[in-house]
């Protein structure tokens, strides 16, 4: 499966992996698995680190390339991603979930998150 990791998980698997639940360890340790991060990721984490955000204090250019290191995959936005979003019922406010979901429904692939209100999307989504 190929798993696009939203911006806490990413945080979590990258820092703080004892903040995982134990289904979400299993999905991003298991080989079968692609793991896989967006660029608005790291665009989230830039804007929030600079807006003094404790859950954010991480060096985004460390953290990037510690995870191509490990192996995970970049994901640029592109605009389809971005034209995408447009087509998302209003479910969910916040706009990095929302073109993370439209990324994840772009490409085949499947959103790994913690938050229950972008669940609401049904398919293209893993809550954990």
């Amino acid at each position: 499966m190929k798993l696009l990791l939203d911006t806490h998980i990413l945080l979590w698997a990258a820092g703080q992996p004892e903040r995982l639940s134990q289904s979400a360890r299993n999905l991003l340790t298991s080989r079968e698995n692609s793991l896989i991060f967006s660029a608005a990721s790291i665009w989230e984490i830039v804007i929030k680190l600079g807006l003094g955000r404790k859950d954010f204090k991480v060096d985004p250019y460390r953290l990037r390339k510690e995870l191509v290191a490990h192996g995970y995959a970049e994901l640029p936005v592109t605009a389809e991603h971005a034209l995408r979003v447009g087509s998302l019922p209003p479910l969910h406010k916040d706009p990095f979930d929302r073109i993370l979901l439209a990324q994840a429904r772009s490409e085949g692939l499947v959103l790994l998150t913690t938050d229950s209100a972008v669940a609401q999307y049904g398919d293209s989504v893993v809550v954990v």
